[in-house]
This record gives structure tokens, sequence and C-alpha cells, in this order.
């Protein structure tokens, strides 16, 4: 997606940063000449002097900051950072899971895991964080920005089924962090164990399996 944003730029560069390296050789090789690409942690961005010095026209983000947010220490730390990387009157844009987002992947994953290893520790293995729209205002007003919309929305979203596919997959692929927590030997049946309630919950009339995904949008502007 970033290599594509260069693409279409007229004028100006564009700069990509992950905590991935493969992520960034991946993006590197294909990138276009206006383009670079560091290995960098978003949580990390406010204590990098070098893109902290107001020379960016706009930060863009895409279905990651629920991810990178989870670390509750670490929040207002990611928007100051982007702050500070903007030039005055420049903006944030950013599309993330928003409050209720996958709610019923994420609650049955917690009750199957918890089984095993206790709510506290289900709890601190929970890789997602979800917020609503006045969390965010009041965030991003905190460090200096004048949001200029906000919203959520609801987003069924099919499981496409084929090798790998379907609601196993998914629960094996976006549930990992928390199935890593299992004992080997209890794992396979975890997986099972969830796959079923949501099967039982997810699945259409009409056939197919969706997912309830909340996107959480917004704009906002460095004032």
């Amino acid at each position: 997606l970033t290599n594509d944003l260069a693409k279409i730029l007229t004028t100006g560069t564009l700069h990509g940063i992950d905590s991935s390296a493969s992520m960034i050789t991946t993006a590197t090789a294909s990138a276009p000449p206006n383009t670079t690409y560091a290995v960098l942690d978003a949580r990390s961005l406010s204590s990098t002097p070098s893109l902290q010095t107001g020379a960016f026209n706009k930060v863009f983000s895409n279905a990651a900051l629920h991810w990178i947010l989870r670390d509750e220490t670490k929040r207002v730390d990611v928007f100051r950072g982007a702050h500070a990387a903007l030039a005055p009157g420049g903006t944030l844009v950013f599309e993330m899971g928003g409050q209720g987002n996958v709610a019923e992947m994420e609650a049955t994953l917690l009750a199957a895991v918890a089984r095993r290893i206790g709510m506290k520790r289900a709890r601190e293995v929970d890789p997602w964080f979800f917020p609503d729209e006045r969390w965010m205002r009041g965030v991003l007003g905190e460090v200096g920005f004048a949001v200029e919309d906000v919203e959520l929305e609801y987003r069924p979203t099919k499981c496409e089924e084929g090798a790998g596919g379907g609601v196993e997959g998914w629960v094996r692929l976006m549930g990992k962090l928390f199935l890593d927590a299992v004992a080997d030997g209890e794992r396979e049946e975890c997986v099972k164990e969830v796959v079923e309630a949501l099967e039982t919950v997810v699945g259409s009339a009409a056939g197919g399996y969706y997912l309830g995904y909340v996107r959480l949008r917004v704009k906002a502007r460095k004032i």
C-alpha cells in the first residue's frame, strides 16, 4: 500500500516504517525512487530525533494501530511522535479496529484461553486495543491535534474459504499470540473449541461466515 501511495505522488517523498525487518526488506525491494523505508517500531517514533523535526505534511496508517496501541504505556507517545513529525497544519489520517471490532472472536478466544491459563494471563496476551471515538478525540486533542473527522463503521467481513482460510485460518493467524500462551498439548483442542463456537455465531443463513469488523477512521490536523 505504501508503494502504491508513492506512485501517485506528483511531488515530494514518502518514508515508511515498520517493526518487522522482513516487511521492510520486501517493501524496499519494489520501492519507487521517491520512497525510503526503515525498521522502526511506531512506539519509538517520539524518541527518534530524525523523524521529529516537523518535516512531514502527512502521516498515514492503515490497519496497524490496534496492534501498536496495545501497550497502554505507549499510547500517548505514539500520537506525540506523529504530531512532532508533522509540519504545522499537517494531517494525520488512519484507519484501525474500533470498539467492538471482531468482538465475537476476541471474547471466544479470551474465554477458551482463560480456561487453560487463567483470565489474568489471557488478558495480558490479548494483542489488540480497539478504542471508541471519544477516547480517540481525547488523546489526539491532548497532544495538539484538531480532530476533523472520526467515525466508527460496522463492516461485516467474510472469512474466505480454502486452504488455510475460513474461520479456523483466521483464528490461527490473528489469534496466534493468544494460542502461543497455551501449552502445546492443549493448543489444538483450544483452536477446535474457538472455531466451533464461532461458526455457530458468525454463520450466515445465506452461506459463509462473517466476522463483525468495526473500523475506526480518523483525520486530524496539527495545530
